[in-house]
């Protein structure tokens, strides 16, 4: 299930550069089809890797909105013996969060037979069958196409001819074979067979099969059909091309024809077939061979530019605030010092999302002369935790005993535990880089017993909306304050 969960945000990021591409590939309608093949790599990056380099130049960051109530990005410290959790970055905020949201439902025993889960687990079963059904097809139509070709006889080098096929093709993994029908004159076979030799040499026959698994992956993204229909069309115009850049002008006629006389009656682009010569639009093909003008150089060079760039913007993420100053900016206080509206839209059931926990942060005071240095999520196994990890650079605040005044903590730790429903404690560890005790490490813990049984009363209960919070936010002033003592 987990795999669905990584799948399903990649689908729709891919599906954002999918459109990007498409708008790129009618802007570009005349540039050689070539460029439009090569831009649909971004498409298949973003299907493959989960996580992508950040850039200031994304086009993803036109999709991406600001961080609700103000910002506060937590940086996890994902260490494998305290969090078990994956933490999937999208490339959208968004996207990223719902998923990071969802993760701990399925990983806590708590909530397996929460409506969620139930979603997610007849989803995944949905997904997995689906992909193992159009493997299973694939497979055993490759496999009765070889059986087909048994009896082809060798015509010259790797082309091979036969009668049990209608348009040639390229097939075969390690060493891949031309497959022609029989009939075929010289000087017809001359340009099909370089049109099929141009797909071993760029590797289209092992290209092609790989996209369609990435397809079939993501099956359930119509986009993503689409767009593999639109990468083997681009594919097999951008041979076209070639043969008609090798060969001349004047075979543009001829080999028109062959192609309208092979056409074979289907479209190979929703399959993993092999490289078929007359299938894929061939009425587009046509009209793009007859249209083509070979580009000069200074043109190629340009149109090589600007893909380049594209690519580039389709494939990184939207470059996040550096953590410094991400992690330091704070909600304008609306309440008693809490941002009520970043709390509310923060608040989660579930501790293992790091951007939910780091927003809740967020929106609450934050102790004089620390600065914060991220935090880790303690989800392997219950009881849940936080670790709040912050940074002394101000001696103000620490007594002549060495101790922390911890009265901000506490406040903070009892909305956290109201906000969060299955957090069961929040520690808070402050690594001292000033004063007489620089290099002293403090913490203290909070855990939901000790706050419910000094306030009287499970906490959640005031996080359904402002009125409860400014309720239990009134109630803090009286809490008892706590000291840090160092370790």
């Amino acid at each position: 299930m987990n795999l669905f969960l990584m799948i399903l945000p990649m689908s729709i990021t891919a599906s954002l550069v999918a459109l990007a591409v498409m708008v790129g590939r009618l802007c570009l309608r005349r540039v050689p089809k070539l460029f439009s093949y090569i831009l649909w790599s971004a498409v298949a990056v973003r299907l493959l890797i989960p996580v992508s380099f950040s850039s200031d130049f994304s086009l993803l960051r036109l999709v991406q909105t600001q961080d609700a109530g103000g910002g506060y990005i937590g940086r996890v410290a994902t260490l494998m013996e305290v969090q078990k959790n994956p933490v999937v970055d999208a490339g959208i905020r968004e996207i990223s969060r719902l998923v990071n949201s969802a993760l701990p439902a399925i990983a806590a025993p708590a909530t397996s037979t929460s409506p969620l889960q139930l979603i997610l687990t007849i989803g995944s079963a949905i997904w997995i069958t689906g992909v193992a059904g159009l493997l299973i097809r694939s497979i055993v139509s490759y496999l009765h196409l070889v059986s087909r070709l048994r009896t082809a006889t060798l015509v010259q080098d790797n082309v091979y001819e036969t009668d049990q096929i209608d348009t040639p093709f390229v097939c075969g993994f390690w060493k891949p074979k031309i497959y022609i029908p029989t009939g075929m004159s010289e000087n017809e076979r001359s340009y099909i067979v370089l049109h099929e030799q141009t797909h071993i040499r760029r590797r289209d026959y092992l290209i092609k099969p790989f996209a369609f698994l990435l397809v079939i992956l993501h099956w359930f993204n119509p986009l993503m059909w689409l767009s593999y229909s639109l990468m083997s069309k681009d594919m097999e115009m951008s041979c076209d091309e070639r043969v008609v850049n090798k060969m001349g002008d004047r075979i543009k006629v001829s080999y028109s024809a062959s192609l309208l006389n092979m056409s074979t009656g289907r479209s190979g682009a929703l399959t993993g077939s092999p490289l078929a010569f007359g299938e894929n639009d061939v009425k587009a093909r046509i009209k793009h061979i007859i249209t083509y003008r070979k580009p000069s150089s200074w043109r190629m060079a340009a149109y090589t530019l600007v893909i380049a760039v594209l690519v580039v913007g389709c494939t990184a993420n939207p470059k996040q605030p550096p953590m410094s100053s991400s992690l330091q900016r704070v909600a304008q206080p609306h309440y008693s010092g809490y941002s009520l509206e970043q709390l509310l839209a923060n608040k989660t059931l579930y501790v293992g999302s790091a951007s939910k926990v780091g927003g809740l942060i967020g929106g609450m005071p934050k102790p004089a002369g620390l600065i914060a240095d991220g935090l880790e999520l303690h989800t392997k196994a219950q009881p849940y935790g936080v670790t709040v990890h912050y940074v002394r650079n101000d001696p103000t605040g620490i007594s002549e005993e060495g101790a922390v005044n911890g009265e901000t903590f506490y406040r903070n730790s009892i909305l956290m535990l109201s906000l969060i429903d299955n957090v069961d404690w929040i520690t808070y560890s402050i690594a001292d880089q000033a004063g007489r005790y620089d290099g002293a490490v403090y913490s203290i813990t909070f855990t939901r017993g000790q706050i419910e049984e000094q306030i009287g009363e499970d906490v959640r209960r005031h996080a359904a909306d402002e009125v409860g919070l400014k309720r239990l936010i009134d109630r803090l002033p009286n809490a008892k304050s706590e000291s840090v003592v160092p370790l």
